[in-house]
């Protein structure tokens, strides 16, 4: 199983950017994914979900800015930042879990991919 993040880079305040999760080696269209992010210092956070059946949600502190959306077709989860600020600054990891018909759950991590916001 592999989760490869891309798309993360430096960008001013008030900048986009869009992040993207390949994921293979499971069968994406079952699984619930979702961003997740790590500042220094911090615990790591929920930023966005989205259910295998296309629900989502946002943590409180980007809701109205950031955007989570899936494309089966190509096994990749996406994460649409728009009005970056300094405090979005951090490690963005992509997550995959699934519980399956026998209650077995798979739980399933990227490396991550940085994201700087300069004020």
């Amino acid at each position: 199983v592999q989760l490869v993040e891309s798309g993360g880079g430096l960008v001013q305040a008030g900048g986009s950017l869009r992040l993207s999760c390949a994921a293979s080696g499971i069968t994406f269209n079952v699984y619930n994914m979702g961003w997740y992010r790590q500042a220094p210092g911090k615990q790591r956070e929920l930023v966005a979900t989205i259910t295998s059946g296309g629900t989502t949600n946002y943590a409180d502190s980007v809701k109205g800015r950031f955007t989570i959306s899936r494309d089966n077709a190509k096994n990749t989860v996406y994460l649409q930042m728009n009005s970056l600020k300094p405090e979005d600054t951090a490690v963005y990891y992509c997550n995959a879990d699934h519980i399956s018909g026998w209650g077995t759950a798979y739980d399933y991590w990227g490396l991550g991919t940085q994201v700087t916001v300069s004020s």
